[in-house]
């Protein structure tokens, strides 16, 4: 029973009370004008509804200090979830400066090969049976350097070559 349906009803009974104590219907007068009874009713009433109304502000308010509570710890985990996802993000970001990007691997690559063609067309072979020795240690040189990881200093590269025929530039070795 809501409040609104209680108003209602008690409206309805307080003026049924007063109209058969104040016309008198079938003969009826228990309460005379100052309604005595009817007002021990309503302080009867209040001393039993006062109490009720306390003891549902009062789980109200635990209510609320669980729900607050609740609140609290979720906030304090979700701050403790974005903050990790912020040293996770932070972690990738440096991670990813000391990775080869895909343009620079394309550019070494195609410097490689470059290479490898400036060497096919000098004749050297790719046999390291001894012949053209000079040739052979600068091939193995540049076979070296382009295993050395070069992550750590490399500069922005475009993936176009600079000239017709030249090998673009590639970042140096620390």
């Amino acid at each position: 029973m809501g409040t609104a349906n209680f108003l209602l009803y008690m409206t309805i009974f307080v003026i049924v009370w007063i109209a058969i104590n104040v016309i008198g219907l079938f003969g009826l007068k228990w309460d005379p004008y100052p309604f005595i009874l009817l007002n021990l009713f309503f302080s009867t009433q209040a001393s039993y509804a006062a109490p009720l109304i306390l003891l549902a502000q009062n789980r109200q308010d635990d209510r609320d200090r669980v729900q607050i509570e609740q609140d609290r710890s979720r906030n304090e985990r979700n701050l403790a979830d974005t903050e990790y996802l912020t040293r996770e993000v932070a972690a990738l970001r440096i991670t990813l400066r000391e990775v080869a990007t895909r343009d620079f691997v394309r550019s070494e690559l195609r410097g490689l090969l470059e290479d490898l063609l400036a060497l096919q067309e000098e004749g050297v072979s790719d046999s390291f049976d001894g012949g053209a020795q000079d040739n052979g240690d600068t091939l193995k040189e540049s076979r070296a350097a382009a295993r050395r990881p070069a992550t750590s200093s490399f500069k922005a590269v475009s993936p176009k070559k600079s000239a017709k025929g030249a090998a673009p530039k590639r970042p140096t070795d620390p």
